[in-house]
């Protein structure tokens, strides 16, 4: 199954959507379609972060979600937040919850998916499930309603492999719709990833209290 090629990249040009910003973090709604920084070549220059450190010169990268993922991203705005933010994601603390919609109807209300993942170096950037070599991958998740045909997912990522939630909706046979990586036949055939970051939960850097930001689910 041989992955959309980046030369088709044609990236959504909506404004920034600013759900929260500070003197130390900015948080943003990202578009699907963009990507979160530069690919290789000029014609994958445009990015969420370039467009970011546009209007906000001091912002810095903490952490990525998939071109064709949308939603709740944060930036830090000083290299302490980068620091202290960078601190939460590496050690788990921070909290992301997703919605997906999957192909399929899921027959139990709620689970766990517990499968390594590797790159599948043939068909880079896709990952595949390596009980042997792979690293661990966590994912629970919540059945929110369901037809026949497709069922709408909450999505617990324990872990932060990369194609984590597509593999592992994948691999228990309720691929994401829209999915032009992983979804064949008629799951494919949907204007977009049917994948939204809609909240995520950290400490501001700034006196460590907890907050939890959310963008709306555009699907």
């Amino acid at each position: 199954m041989p992955p959309l090629p980046l030369d088709t990249y044609a990236p959504p040009t909506d404004p920034l959507v600013i759900l929260h910003e500070d003197a130390q973090i900015l948080l943003v709604d990202k578009p699907s379609g963009l990507l979160s920084v530069p690919g290789k070549g000029p014609h994958l220059a445009d990015c969420l972060l370039s467009r970011v450190q546009a209007a906000f010169p001091d912002a810095l990268l903490v952490h990525r979600l998939d071109r064709d993922t949308s939603g709740v991203m944060v930036f830090a705005l000083t290299p302490h937040a980068q620091r202290h933010l960078g601190l939460q994601f590496e050690k788990r603390q921070t909290r992301k919850t997703y919605v997906a919609r999957v192909a399929g109807r899921l027959a139990a209300a709620s689970g766990t998916i517990d499968l390594p993942l590797i790159v599948d170096w043939p068909n880079r950037p896709l990952q595949m499930v390596d009980p042997e070599n792979g690293k661990p991958a966590v994912t629970d998740w919540r059945r929110l309603r369901a037809t026949d045909s497709e069922s709408r997912v909450r999505l617990f990522p324990k872990t932060g492999r990369s194609h984590q939630l597509r593999v592992h909706m994948l691999a228990i046979g309720h691929p994401i719709l829209g999915d032009p990586f992983y979804a064949t036949g008629p799951a494919r055939d949907y204007p977009r990833l049917m994948l939204h970051s809609q909240s995520l939960r950290l400490r501001h850097p700034d006196g460590g209290i907890g907050m939890t930001f959310t963008a709306p689910v555009p699907f």
